[in-house]
């Protein structure tokens, strides 16, 4: 057998064994020709790689050596078909898209005609790699970078005292059984220390049912509706006060200051700005009160930690009127400040009524500012004794609330508060009777049990403590609302303002005892009371002890009695130590007190 034989033998297997492989494989390999070309150069290249494959084929009918090259084949072919198979897909993906990446952030494909689905799918494998490809009306599509999912909102949820803390136990004692005294009174109330309070502090807001965004109407062509309203708080229609109290995730709504580019700049309730600026700066609690008319004289808070005067911003509102009056007394000067209170002076007030102009701040203090988390409204009447910080801690964030109010002292029900506020000559009779019939005709009821757990529906409104989120700010502003349309006696229209927003949500106002507000303010009295009352008496001094009666005899007796000394000095001290002749100064003074006491009473 020549060579020559014996390489076209060895070819020809080879050659058969290799299309049997590749017909198996589904893979034609180009470099293995059918043996119909018998050009070995074509074949090998060259004499070495013939001789080496001829090297090849005189061992492989050997057993070992065969399965090796079989295996060594196998291999060769899945990498084949694996290369093969990726130059297809890259193939297919540069058929649809070309990207080039400009600003490190986008990437124009080449201008062909893209199918949505393509690009779906291709959406979906970068689904990872945080992008995102779009098409626009010229099918040219853009790859972005798809922006990281927002992180889940943190709340307050609240928190426990510790067990044993004595605040946790404590319980309201009875109230005193004074019978001489048949008003309202203080009751004690279990405060943590101030550090304490500091510490416990919401690092995160409360939670807001419902209601995420609230924006504000701002209108500067106003139109009068059905009746109500004023030029500052707008004229909402009966209906757009019905949308209001549908509560959706984000809302629009009348809240005062409807006109101007700002809450207390060009809206009828005109700040300075370097008040405003100012009122921009409190970022925490912010503490404020109101006189107008010069109604009031003002209570300078008490008890205030250090912390709390470095922190807590103190804001008192008054009118011009207010201000000639204290600058009259010599209490205001330029530093604009009395005592802890920063005085802030309006101008351009949107109403007559005093009473109605201190709605504006007691109820839209999360538009004056905007960027407190809490805020403490007192009246003006009225004196803080109590840090702050105590009093968020125990009616707030012990409770896990965002509004809390105390109730009336002695009235429950609306009815009986309009009647008494009719009596007492509060406001103009007529109205009150249409704001009732009013909310009559929605469904307001008298109060009862069937309303539990809801205690009360009459609101003491001298103190109002609140966080500043959505659904408060709601609330205040449709509060504020139905001040504008109906009468200024916001105790009227509490409830049903409370009401209207507790059936949407599960939201809840925290209305605590009303001896517990007269625990941590001192009620006073308005100005014109004060200056009417008559000066003090002056105290009952006891009169000046009389002189120790000693008897003198005449001088004939003293002569003639003279030997006898002994019989006058029993004499005199049977006068000097008989009570029933001279009054002691301790009886006295018992009796001048008592007069005093009688006195005092009679004046208060």
């Amino acid at each position: 057998m020549t060579s020559g034989s014996l390489g076209q033998r060895s070819s020809s297997y080879g050659s058969l064994l290799q299309h049997q492989q590749q017909q198996q494989n589904g893979v034609f390999l180009q470099s293995t020709p059918p043996i119909a070309s018998r050009k070995p150069a074509k074949v090998f290249g060259n004499k070495e790689k013939e001789n080496l494959f001829m090297w090849i084929f005189k061992f492989v009918h050997r057993k070992k050596v065969g399965m090796m090259f079989l295996c060594l084949v196998s291999i060769a072919a899945m990498l084949w078909v694996l290369y093969v198979g990726k130059g297809e897909v890259t193939q297919e993906v540069h058929n649809v898209q070309s990207l080039d990446f400009k600003n490190n952030s986008i990437a124009d494909l080449s201008p062909m005609s893209v199918d949505e689905d393509t690009v779906n799918a291709i959406n979906s494998s970068l689904a990872n790699h945080e992008m995102k490809i779009t098409l626009n009306d010229d099918k040219i599509a853009t790859i972005v970078p798809e922006p990281p999912p927002p992180p889940l909102p943190v709340y307050f949820t609240g928190y426990n005292l510790p067990k044993g803390h004595p605040c946790e136990t404590f319980t309201m004692p009875p109230p005193p059984a004074d019978k001489k005294r048949t008003g309202p009174r203080p009751c004690p109330v279990c405060y943590l220390p101030v550090e304490e309070a500091i510490a416990l502090m919401p690092k995160a807001p409360s939670y807001s049912p419902v209601l995420q965004n609230l924006t504000y109407v701002h209108e500067e062509n106003l139109t009068k509706s059905e009746f109500g309203g004023s030029e500052f708080g707008g004229y909402p229609s009966l209906k757009q006060r019905l949308e209001s109290y549908d509560i959706k995730e984000s809302m629009s709504v009348h809240c005062g200051f409807v006109r101007g580019d700002k809450p207390g700049r060009d809206t009828k309730f005109d700040i300075d700005d370097s008040d405003l600026f100012e009122m921009d700066k409190c970022r925490g609690v912010v503490v404020a009160s109101a006189i107008f008319g010069a109604y009031d004289l003002i209570q300078q808070p008490k008890n205030i930690s250090e912390a709390a005067k470095k922190t807590i911003c103190f804001f008192m509102f008054v009118d011009e009127e207010t201000a000639t009056f204290l600058r009259n007394s010599s209490d205001l000067d330029d530093t604009k400040r009395i005592g802890l209170w920063r005085i802030v002076v309006v101008r351009n007030l949107p109403y007559t009524d005093p009473r109605r102009n201190g709605k504006v701040p007691k109820l839209l203090l999360h538009r004056l500012f905007p960027n407190a988390r809490y805020s403490l409204w007192v009246d003006g009447k009225l004196e803080l004794v109590v840090d702050p910080y105590q009093i968020l801690e125990r009616f707030l964030w012990r409770k896990n609330a965002s509004f809390a109010i105390s109730r009336h002292y002695k009235r429950f029900d609306v009815f009986e508060e309009a009647e008494a506020n009719k009596a007492a000559s509060k406001y103009d009779n007529a109205s009150i009777d249409f704001q009732v019939n009013f909310y009559k005709a929605e469904g307001l009821t008298p109060y009862s049990e069937a309303k539990l757990p809801i205690r009360s529906d009459v609101p003491e409104g001298c103190v109002v403590i609140r966080e500043h989120i959505p659904i408060s700010n709601l609330f205040t502003c449709l509060w504020f609302n139905e001040v504008d349309r109906f009468t200024s006696r916001d105790q009227l229209s509490f409830s049903t303002v409370r009401d209207k927003i507790t059936s949407k949500t599960n939201w809840t106002i925290h209305m605590f005892w009303d001896c517990q507000r007269r625990n941590f303010v001192v009620q006073g009295y308005h100005r014109d009371i004060l200056e009417h009352w008559p000066p003090p008496p002056p105290p009952l001094l006891p009169p000046p002890p009389a002189p120790l009666a000693v008897f003198v005899p005449p001088p004939s007796t003293l002569v003639d009695e003279t030997p006898n000394a002994s019989a006058l000095e029993t004499s005199v001290e049977r006068i000097v130590s008989n009570p029933t002749k001279i009054p002691s100064p301790r009886r006295r003074r018992r009796f001048g007190s008592r007069r005093h006491r009688k006195a005092v009473a009679g004046t208060s």
